[in-house]
């Protein structure tokens, strides 16, 4: 076989476009027109770039035990990582996922080897699997200083009573809950009233916690809210649960960038221009909003969002003599504590939306650990 065909079929199998191939690889900006000419045999890749090729992964690095003790759904599952964060503890074992954008599904494919199901609000929760906790990051525009602050009224907060509705009837002995944490002044607090007073109802004890991902080794400034119930007909003392105490540890954001990074993420001179201009303005009327620049010794970034792709000015890394650069899809990975063998077979753009809507692997570890532990010792058999 020869190296056009061994690159098509190998891109076939990874059911990957031209485009999501060049950027998983590497490539410089008009990737996909060199993997174009390489399957048309127009020129040869070097052996660097067939090796990055044929050595990309095809199978999925985070398969679950199947003799895990716990069993677990995971709800607007994104690319799966409140998931990892409870796979990591070897305990648990994923029997039902829901994720309705396609580019994200291509990704929990890619590493967890299953496709989830499509739009949560057209499943009957009746035919969802039993299972022993639940996990949601229940979309949080509806709640975001960013959105239109209409909650409950907008329909997108209503995804909430889907969480809601499967608690009622599987009855799960733990859940967890992420979102950002403007979801507890909302509406002057109403929002989250409704949410607790919902929980309550059907039983749960439920706590929460406030936490920020570089307390827990992530190098970036992101705070989340996070609750956690347990089930009073299932879960002894349920009142007892303790969320982790945050390490702390000192974090560094040259830790998580890469060498040698390609000149496509270095931003133009207009779109540079255009983000000075935008913070004298937004100076002059005393509003901070702008552009803010980082290099290796910054402690962490900013909140990295799912509109990163556009413009990258919330985490600009600053270059010696030259225009500052978005953080690589790699880099934003890791950024929300992602290991290295996490595969991103989507392009670029895809990658920043997925990271930036994602959550931070290591919070969501020392949480499920907590829960884990907590359900060993409670759990009634």
């Amino acid at each position: 076989m020869n190296v056009a065909e061994s690159i098509k079929l190998k891109r076939q199998r990874l059911n990957m476009t031209q485009k999501e191939l060049a950027d998983a690889i590497g490539l410089g900006k008009f990737g996909d027109r060199t993997v174009r000419r390489w399957e048309k045999g127009e020129c040869k890749p070097s052996h660097l770039e067939i090796n990055a090729i044929l050595n990309f992964p095809e199978k999925a690095p985070f398969k679950d035990s199947e003799d895990a003790p716990y069993k677990m759904i995971d709800l607007f599952a994104g690319i799966g990582g409140t998931r990892l964060g409870f796979h990591q503890t070897g305990k648990v074992k994923n029997v039902f996922s829901s994720e309705w954008d396609k580019f994200s599904q291509k990704t929990y494919y890619a590493n967890f080897g299953e496709q989830p199901q499509g739009d949560i609000t057209k499943i009957n929760e009746k035919d969802i699997p039993d299972h022993d906790i639940l996990v949601a990051g229940f979309p949080c525009q509806a709640f975001s200083q960013a959105g239109k602050k209409l909650g409950f009224e907008d329909t997108r907060g209503t995804l909430f009573f889907d969480v809601a509705r499967i608690l009622k009837e599987k009855r799960p002995a733990a859940f967890l809950l992420e979102n950002v944490k403007n979801l507890k002044s909302h509406d002057h607090g109403r929002t989250f009233k409704v949410i607790m007073n919902t929980l309550h109802d059907l039983n749960y004890e439920v706590s929460y916690a406030l936490f920020k991902a570089r307390d827990f080794g992530a190098p970036q400034n992101r705070e989340r809210i996070y609750i956690v119930g347990l089930n009073k007909d299932k879960v002894k003392n349920s009142n007892l649960f303790e969320f982790p105490i945050p390490p702390k540890p000192k974090t560094r954001v040259g830790d998580i960038l890469e060498e040698h990074v390609d000149s496509k993420y270095t931003i133009s001179d207009k779109l540079w221009a255009g983000h000075q201009r935008r913070k004298r303005e937004n100076k002059a009327k005393g509003k901070g909003f702008g552009y803010t620049l980082f290099n290796a010794n910054s402690p962490y970034t900013n909140t990295i969002s799912a509109r990163y792709y556009k413009d990258g000015s919330e985490i600009l890394i600053e270059q010696k003599g030259k225009n500052p650069r978005k953080v690589t899809p790699r880099e934003a990975a890791r950024l929300q504590g992602f290991p290295e063998n996490y595969i991103i077979p989507v392009s670029d753009t895809q990658a920043y939306k997925e990271f930036g809507n994602s959550v931070c692997v290591l919070t969501i570890h020392a949480i499920a650990e907590n829960i884990i532990e907590f359900l060993d010792k409670n759990l009634e058999k």
